[in-house]
């Protein structure tokens, strides 16, 4: 008897991320639309997203846009399961002027721009230097001018700080 030859794809995603929703857009390997569909922006919703790409073959490549913003988390999530991401610029002013701005078109678009290799940029990374930088001008920004203590700062006499502050 013999064995079921079972058949996988490899699926590409785009998302087009905002602060509540994000719409992603699944193709097929030859860039076939498989499906358009909009999730929560929260853990929750990226598990779902996930999930649901993975239900037409397995993700190998997911176009994000704004993955250092409103799709940080996603592309965090994404890229601990073990997938692939591509940060995704905006779509082109002309397709938008062509075609209309919509979410899911820009989803569409994202994920082709990464199956054609157009995005090939890294997602933006919320560690290393950049962030450790970043960190500091929050904390000299939130410093007083006139140094009166501030009540998140550690006072000169705790245990934890080696000398006048």
């Amino acid at each position: 008897m013999a064995s079921p030859i079972v058949e996988t794809r490899s699926i590409t995603g785009g998302v087009d991320t905002h602060a509540d929703v994000h719409v992603a857009a699944a193709l097929d390997p030859i860039g076939g639309l498989l499906g358009v569909r909009e999730f929560p922006a929260s853990p929750a919703g990226y598990a779902r997203l996930l999930g649901w790409m993975g239900g037409f073959g397995t993700v190998c490549l997911v176009g994000i846009e704004g993955t250092g913003s409103y799709g940080a988390g996603l592309a965090r999530h994404v890229t601990t399961a073990g997938v692939r991401v591509v940060e995704v610029d905006r779509s082109d002013r002309q397709d938008r002027r062509r075609q209309g701005k919509s979410d899911p078109l820009d989803a569409v678009s994202a994920a082709r721009a990464a199956q054609s290799g157009r995005a090939r940029g890294a997602p933006k990374g919320r560690d290393g230097t950049v962030e450790a930088i970043r960190a500091l001008m929050v904390a000299r920004a939130a410093w007083p001018d006139n140094r009166l203590p501030h009540p998140c700062w550690p006072a000169n006499d705790s245990p934890a700080v080696p000398g006048p502050i």
